[in-house]
């Protein structure tokens, strides 16, 4: 095949790519706009006027002021569910008898609603940051925690026996062996986590905040203006849709391998 042939190939893979990641979305907003025009009602917009609107309610003071203290309190949380949960997950993995000890705890408090207990957060670390990163935090913790325990439980005895012929212990035992070993149940659960990271940033900032996207969007619908509460909830699922692009980004490159052995198998 002549490199001029190849690389039209390569090029029309990567427009069908494009055009299947695009088709649904253009005609679900294509019909939403048809819809809206013809409905003419205030209280759902049609695609056009939000898109209007939405620079002047996010591209002026509320960027600064609103949209990244939301994304470095969601950034913060979701990081410190991932050291909690893989450090704590790979520990209780690690152990027969930690684990029947800690599992049923596990799951109870995967199991509880986050939502409930951001009123019981607030009481011991009061209104504010702290509050916010620590719900963010606890909402995204247990996905990543119970993956990280499926992750080390799965890892074959061929690797253990292999570390322990060379006397591979301790943090070099950690960090060459078990989290490797366990990264795609541990990117599995990070995926999970991303999502309810969101939810937890915008309950948060409902609940108590002097600033955020969450603040914003209650505000707006308390004082009915509807427009611009739809360009908040329009910017959640941007933030949503490039957050999932850089996650699958991050793990397409730190599990290459993984993927690569899949890929054969099939």
């Amino acid at each position: 095949m002549s490199y001029a042939a190849d690389r039209s190939r390569r090029i029309r893979g990567i427009l069908m790519r494009i055009v299947s990641v695009l088709a649904v979305p253009v005609v679900l907003i294509a019909i939403w706009q048809v819809a809206a025009h013809s409905a003419q009602h205030i209280y759902w917009p049609s695609p056009s006027t939000i898109l209007g609107a939405f620079p002047d309610t996010w591209f002026t003071g509320r960027l600064t002021g609103d949209v990244l203290p939301s994304l470095g309190r969601l950034l913060a949380g979701y990081l410190l569910a991932v050291v909690i949960g893989v450090l704590g997950g790979a520990l209780v993995g690690s152990f027969l008898r930690l684990r029947l000890l800690l599992e049923p705890v596990f799951e109870l408090f995967r199991a509880v609603p986050p939502p409930v207990l951001v009123p019981i957060i607030m009481l011991f670390t009061g209104i504010g940051t702290n509050m916010q990163v620590t719900v963010i935090a606890f909402g995204c913790v247990w996905p990543i925690l119970i993956n990280t325990v499926e992750g080390v439980r799965g890892i074959e005895s061929t690797q253990i026996d292999t570390a322990n012929s060379y006397r591979i212990t301790g943090a070099r035992r950690f960090f060459r062996v078990v989290v490797p070993a366990a990264s795609p149940k541990i990117f599995a659960g990070g995926r999970q986590a991303l999502s309810i990271g969101i939810i937890m940033m915008v309950i948060s900032e409902m609940f108590a905040s002097t600033n955020g996207i969450g603040l914003n969007v209650i505000e707006f619908q308390r004082l009915f203006q509807l427009t611009p509460m739809w360009t908040g909830i329009i910017l959640l699922g941007l933030i949503g849709v490039l957050a999932n692009a850089l996650f699958r980004l991050v793990e397409r490159r730190v599990l290459r391998w993984y993927m690569g052995m899949q890929a054969q198998e099939r």
